[in-house]
């Protein structure tokens, strides 16, 4: 009898992650997956599911920590793209359109988590958007823009800017994934929606 080739050490816990990705790639909501579903799709006994989770809010944590790996990749991407401060908006919306068309399945997971019934998977993903946030202050510190804001106010800006992108997801996510046109109108938009943001700031008086 042929031996049979072993599993690389965490290859049923991608598949179990991969498997939530796929489903919610078509279109299923990951608060109604149950295990037994995600099992059918990973092609693993339902059984296994027990030795890599303890429950679905565990595999959406899970996913949660590697949406901020994908999160991480795209502000070193922008970091070593945008060099001048005038086309910072403009470049940064353009790398944050092209990061969710390259991980559909993740920031489809990331809209459908914000509003999602899982407290555990919504704070997950709140927690990654406030890192997000304190990483851009301290980026535009670095660049030395908004030098007249306050900490808190400048804090409160990037998290609107954040706030703002995130919602700007739901309607990138609607669009066709071909639709060149439409999705070059979100990145358009987007990008006004924080050049409006970044005026406003600027003449903002901090206390």
């Amino acid at each position: 009898m042929a031996d049979r080739p072993k599993r690389r050490p965490g290859e049923t816990r991608e598949k179990l992650m991969n498997a939530a990705l796929t489903l919610v790639g078509k279109g299923r909501h990951f608060a109604s997956l149950g295990i037994r579903e995600v099992t059918r799709q990973a092609g693993v006994v339902p059984t296994s599911f027990y030795r890599h989770f303890r429950s679905m809010d565990d595999l959406g944590l899970q996913l949660v920590d590697e949406l901020g790996l994908v999160l991480r990749r795209m502000m070193r991407e922008a970091r070593a793209n945008v060099l001048q401060a005038d086309k910072l908006i403009e470049e940064s919306v353009g790398i944050f359109v092209a990061h969710a068309q390259a991980n559909r399945s993740f920031f489809l997971f990331m809209a459908q988590g914000l509003a999602g019934e899982s407290r555990a998977v919504q704070e997950g993903i709140r927690s990654e958007m406030r890192f997000f946030a304190s990483e851009l202050a301290n980026d535009l510190r670095r660049l030395r823009l908004m030098e007249h804001l306050s900490d808190a106010d400048l804090e409160l800006t990037c998290d609107l800017v954040v706030r703002t992108v995130a919602f700007s997801l739901t309607d990138l996510l609607s669009i066709s994934e071909d639709d060149d046109y439409q999705i070059g109108q979100v990145r358009k938009r987007t990008t006004r929606f924080l050049q409006m943001i970044f005026v406003g700031a600027g003449h903002w008086q901090s206390d």
